[in-house]
């Protein structure tokens, strides 16, 4: 009983995001950001390939996740800005360099590369779009152990890095819902670190075994 009582008065038995309103709204944007993800690689998985299913179970989520219809538009516009960014061949060749047994360490020196020159809302639809390139390769190829490992990479990464941007902008619906209006230079940055990061590209193709 002593213990228990140390523990409350040390805060060890509060859930996290309990105690401070900016842990309970990051964890609200995790909750969010995780069925957007989801749904992101679904319909990219889906156009790539109709004949590829895949649910939210697969990616480790919920049946009816998908439901919601502020998170259906807000998918949406995540591929209208995704469309751009397929026309920068840079993007694309970068992407491409990262093998699909890749360890978590080549990820996130992918991702930090990413946003090294400051968070926009194109670059968070580069990290997606890495995540679903990697899905979409290991599903080919007959890796389905490293599919819900690349959705814990892309979702670690937002927690430690992104989510507290995200919160800033008003969070993903309310943001994301109004970014159609928003100039093409807003999400056309990542053009910034691709010059700088392709001398090192090299590291990223180093076959590497799954952790």
């Amino acid at each position: 009983m002593a213990d228990s009582r140390e523990r409350r008065k040390t805060g060890e038995d509060e859930p996290q995001g309990a105690v401070g309103g900016e842990d309970v709204i990051d964890d609200r944007i995790m909750e969010q950001g995780a069925v957007v993800l989801r749904g992101y690689v679904i319909e990219r998985v889906s156009a790539e390939n109709p004949e590829r299913r895949l649910t939210p179970e697969d990616l480790g989520g919920r049946p009816n996740e998908l439901e919601d219809h502020q998170v259906k538009d807000v998918v949406q516009q995540l591929l209208l800005i995704a469309d751009d960014l397929n026309r920068n061949a840079e993007l694309q060749h970068l992407i491409s360099t990262v093998q699909v047994n890749c360890v978590q360490d080549v990820f996130f020196s992918v991702a930090r590369e990413i946003f090294a020159d400051g968070i926009n809302w194109g670059r968070v639809v580069s990290l997606f779009h890495l995540a679903y390139k990697l899905i979409y390769k290991a599903l080919t190829q007959n890796h389905l152990e490293i599919i819900k490992k690349v959705i814990s990479w892309v979702l670690q990464f937002i927690r430690e890095n992104v989510s507290a941007w995200i919160r800033q902008q008003g969070g993903w619906v309310s943001t994301l819902l109004e970014y159609a209006n928003m100039p093409v230079q807003m999400y056309n940055g990542t053009i910034f670190y691709l010059k700088k990061y392709h001398k090192s590209r090299d590291a990223i193709t180093i076959n590497t075994h799954m952790q």
